[in-house]
C-alpha cells in the first residue's frame, strides 16, 4: 500500500528555520507529482508547493522565497526547507502524491501523510 510519512514539526521562533521530510512507499517515487499542504484549525487546507518529475517546484504566493521543495529519489523522500517562518506559517503540514504520471497542479494528490505540526511563535 502507499504510505507517507511526515517528520520534522517543530515549535520554533518567528524568524527561524525548520526542515520538514516526507518518506514515500509503496509509489514510483520519481514520476509522481509531490506537493506539501498545511492546514489551521477551522481553515480550509491550502498548497503550500508541488514539484513535479523533473524538479520544477511551484510556490502558494504567501511562501515564495521562504521555502523550498525538494526531492531525493535515491532515498524516496520529499523535503520542505522553511525559512524566515511567521506565525501566520503555524499550521498541520502535509505532504501528498499524485497518481504515477498525472500533471502536477494543487488538485488530484490520492494519497496523504497523516501530518506534522509547525508551531512559530512571535
Amino acid at each position: 500500500q502507499v504510505r507517507l510519512v511526515e517528520s520534522g514539526g517543530d515549535s520554533v521562533q518567528a524568524g527561524g528555520s525548520l526542515r520538514l521530510s516526507c518518506a514515500v512507499f509503496g509509489v514510483t517515487y520519481s514520476n509522481n507529482c509531490m506537493g506539501w499542504f498545511r492546514q489551521v484549525r477551522g481553515k480550509l487546507r491550502e498548497g503550500v508547493a508541488r514539484i513535479d518529475a523533473d524538479s520544477i517546484p511551484i510556490y502558494a504566493d504567501s511562501v515564495k522565497g521562504r521555502f523550498t521543495i525538494s526531492r531525493d529519489n535515491t532515498k524516496n523522500t520529499l523535503y520542505l526547507q522553511m525559512n524566515s517562518l511567521r506565525p501566520e506559517d503555524t499550521a498541520i503540514y502535509y505532504c501528498a502524491a499524485k497518481p504515477y504520471g498525472s500533471s502536477c497542479s494543487w488538485f488530484g494528490y490520492s494519497y496523504w501523510g497523516q501530518g506534522t505540526q509547525v508551531t512559530v511563535s512571535s
